[in-house]
């Protein structure tokens, strides 16, 4: 059972469906085919506006390339200091940008908050050709500790970002758990609330490899079709990434699976809860539990051959858990119940 993350789940079947749907006959290259432009109208449909959507392979090249629009070689990031894009992307935000700088930032539980954004930008020499300049406040939604930002905070963070000319940007590689948890639309939580350009993610909620970036801001999008060909990321046969963003847009797939995957997030935050000495380090809002469990118990649960990560923080025995759009209850309870037989059976 592996609870290691919603990366390792299997595609959903419909999913599958989408793509030999597509495999029937031939199509136009390059997203001129009407799987992509049947994508595009879902999204303007789900955000209710009109956006451009390119559609990528991988999360890394939807975050960067929506960063290298609004972020030029001298231009400043502000970020969590927990981000993806600073953690987890090999450089690739300061290689799309031509050499732009990650600033990150301190935050509870993965969020800034706007106080936090606006001192650093009342320090950054706005003008000073010394220094990079603010150009671009990113946001994960949800973030890596599986909290969530509300449509005010959003809002609030926005608000300070654009008061010194910068574009906000979202990672929404969670983004479906993220509004399946806050029980909001996807335009509240963006383009509502002040966000110029985001990730949607599709892969780890089920996808096959499909990634969409959103501009809901077309002029911010000029660049963006060139920047993707010079990159490597225009697909020649675009139809089997947008034939999954389609369908999973299709009946509320993309939120029906994060409804899912969170609700059984909660139901092992629960259950572990119940483990003498157990302490949750972040609310669980998402998908993601980061629990502190005895020693015995994590050394167990590996032994019975369960994956997941040992995460290491702020404690060795902190560990994080991932559910997925497919995560059975019985694994749940099945982790659940060899937690508790290894707390009160500890080996000595």
């Amino acid at each position: 059972m592996n609870f290691a993350s919603d990366n390792v789940a299997a595609v959903p079947a419909e999913l599958l469906d989408a793509l030999v749907a597509a495999n029937q006959d031939t199509a136009k290259p390059y997203g001129e085919d009407e799987y992509t432009a049947l994508a595009g109208r879902r999204f303007w449909e789900l955000f209710e506006c009109e956006l451009v959507m390119l559609p990528v392979a991988t999360g890394t090249a939807a975050n960067c390339l929506g960063l290298a629009c609004v972020t030029p070689p001298w231009g400043a990031i502000y970020c969590h200091q927990t981000s993806h894009i600073e953690m987890d992307e090999c450089g690739a935000p300061e290689f799309f940008t031509g050499g732009a700088k990650l600033v990150k930032l301190p935050g509870h539980g993965g969020k800034i908050d706007a106080a936090t954004l606006g001192e650093a930008l009342s320090q950054a020499q706005i003008g000073s050709q010394h220094k990079v300049q603010p150009a671009a406040l990113s946001l994960s939604q949800a973030t890596e500790f599986g909290t969530v930002y509300t449509p005010d905070e959003v809002r609030s963070l926005a608000d300070v970002a654009h008061s010194f000319g910068m574009k906000v940007h979202m990672d929404g590689a969670r983004f479906a758990n993220a509004v399946a948890s806050l029980g909001c639309s996807p335009a509240e939580l963006t383009w509502q609330a002040g966000v110029d350009i985001m990730t949607f993610g599709a892969t780890k909620n089920g996808a096959l490899g499909a990634e969409a970036v959103l501009f809901f801001d077309p002029a911010l999008a000029e660049s963006a079709v060139f920047r993707r060909k010079r990159a490597g990321h225009l697909f020649s046969k675009m139809r089997y990434l947008s034939a999954q963003l389609a369908a999973c847009l299709a009946d509320g797939r993309w939120l029906s699976w994060a409804h899912h995957a969170n609700s059984m997030a909660q139901m092992m935050a629960n259950g572990l809860a119940q483990v003498p000495g157990a302490r949750l380090e972040h609310p669980v809002q998402a998908n993601e539990i980061f629990i502190t469990l005895p020693s015995a118990v994590v050394e167990g649960l590996l032994g019975d051959g369960f994956w997941f990560y040992r995460w290491g923080d702020p404690e060795p025995d902190t560990v994080r858990l991932i559910t997925a759009w497919n995560t059975q209850a019985a694994d749940v309870e099945r982790f659940i119940d060899r937690a508790l037989f290894h707390a009160a059976h500890p080996k000595g």
